[in-house]
């Protein structure tokens, strides 16, 4: 029988908070180990769905956090073992975690298929930060409408993406996850921000000359605005850090920009005068740059970031694509013609893009594929990779599955996102207000 390999944080709260000394857990341990041996299968988050059973832990976060597994065998402190273990990953001293957590905002659009860049570049690391911070994911759909869009495909893709963070192992009793249009004042903020903008930062976007250029001239105005979109996301929940790659830099040093400018023309001294609190309005915010590797390009092109808004499908892999259609993408993916596998040689992008697919969805060292690999012709290892690709997808795509059968269970965990996240935002939006000089809104009595 499988043994589960879950945290106690996964568990209800009631028990957790009687855990209050070391000889406790390790009793609850080695309770919790009779208990799976006998056959008690733990619900998740006090539902059914079994998701961080063995299988699923060890292909999914397993890879990078097998150490949960071992410890809740032999160790009194699981919990706090794999949330050193996540700071180790993430470049974090131990000895400099704060006793009150950091938060972490971040959030990727529903729009397409989830494919395997966004997860190896955003969400797999979203499954560590969440050990370390206080962390807000949300699905950003307003940003979704940017671009001509499906109305009857958005909502349905909108708790589709929901489900995949779960899927992924975005736990939401460690994390907030909700709908960015489920908090009005992401919108209310957008605009507030844009009349305090200088029109000539947002022209200077890369993204919005690129995307402007492929639209023509019906590109609509929400493109050319949608950074303060972005700034808003940031700045409504003082956000600490920010998960960005090294393409999205300008876009976070806009909200530094915007932060700082926003504070000046209203915070501090002259906030005070009118009867606010004064100092600073918005935390600006510092970048959390992922682990190296994560970047993850296309297979049609190892020059260009892998992207949902690729025309063909055959540039990426899609979380939920089926085994014969991943074997069928790497199969024809672009390589080149010089023999053996090799690291980092800027001469062969597919080479290294590929070698850090197998790399992070195997779990192995960068030193253990160069050994495995460097020998190898693209017949070898692209097998490899295939099977490394179908048995790290495999428990995600089961879990996903079993979620979406229930969208009551996700409706319940966008909810209850929704509503730390409005009082967290609701708290920015009104001292923006206040700084702002306009007249607070009076409840009737």
């Amino acid at each position: 029988m499988a043994r589960a390999c879950c945290g106690p944080s996964a568990l209800p709260s009631r028990l957790l908070q009687s855990l209050t000394c070391q000889a406790s857990a390790m009793l609850f341990s080695k309770m919790l180990c009779m208990r799976l041996d006998c056959g008690v299968k733990l619900g998740y988050f006090k539902h059914r769905y079994s998701i961080f059973s063995c299988s699923y832990a060890n292909a999914q976060v397993g890879h990078t956090s097998s150490h949960v597994e071992r410890n809740l065998k032999a160790e009194p402190s699981a919990s706090i073992r794999a949330e050193k273990s996540a700071q180790e990953k993430l470049s974090v001293p131990v000895e400099e975690k704060p006793l009150v957590k950091k938060r972490v905002v971040s959030g990727v659009q529903p729009t397409g298929a989830i494919h395997l860049g966004n997860y190896l570049g955003a969400i797999k690391n979203w499954v560590l930060l969440q050990e370390l911070y206080e962390t807000l994911f949300f699905v950003v759909d307003l940003h979704a409408i940017t671009l001509p869009h499906n109305p009857e495909e958005l909502s349905k893709v909108t708790r589709s993406s929901a489900a995949m963070y779960i899927a992924c192992g975005i736990d939401p009793s460690k994390a907030s996850i909700f709908v960015q249009s489920h908090v009005q004042a992401h919108a209310e903020l957008t605009w507030l921000l844009s009349c305090t903008t200088p029109i000539s930062w947002l022209y200077k976007m890369i993204q919005f000359k690129e995307k402007a250029r492929k639209s023509g001239e019906d590109v609509g105005t929400g493109l050319l605005t949608y950074p303060l979109l972005m700034t808003a996301d940031i700045l409504l929940y003082q956000s600490d850090l920010v998960p960005v790659g090294e393409d999205q830099k300008q876009h976070l040093e806009l909200v530094r920009d915007v932060a700082e400018r926003f504070n000046q023309l209203f915070g501090g001294r002259k906030w005070k005068k009118i009867g606010g609190r004064g100092g600073k309005i918005f935390k600006v915010p510092e970048a959390l740059i992922p682990p190296a590797g994560a970047r993850i390009m296309s297979l049609t092109d190892g020059t260009a970031k892998m992207s949902k808004s690729a025309a063909s499908d055959q540039s990426r892999i899609n979380l939920l694509d089926k085994p014969d259609d991943i074997a069928y993408k790497i199969k024809r993916c672009k390589t080149d013609s010089a023999s053996g596998m090799d690291f980092d040689d800027i001469n062969r992008p597919e080479c290294n893009n590929l070698l850090s697919i197998y790399q992070l969805v195997s779990g192995k060292t960068k030193e253990e594929v160069v050994e495995e690999c460097k020998d190898l012709n693209w017949g070898q290892f692209k097998p490899l990779l295939i099977d490394a690709l179908v048995a790290h997808l495999e428990p995600i795509q089961r879990v996903y599955y079993e979620l979406s059968a229930d969208p009551a269970y996700l409706d319940n965990v966008l909810s209850d996102g929704a509503v730390k996240a409005n009082n967290i935002a609701s708290s920015t939006l009104q001292n923006v207000y206040s700084a702002m000089g306009f007249l607070p809104h009076q409840r009737p009595k």
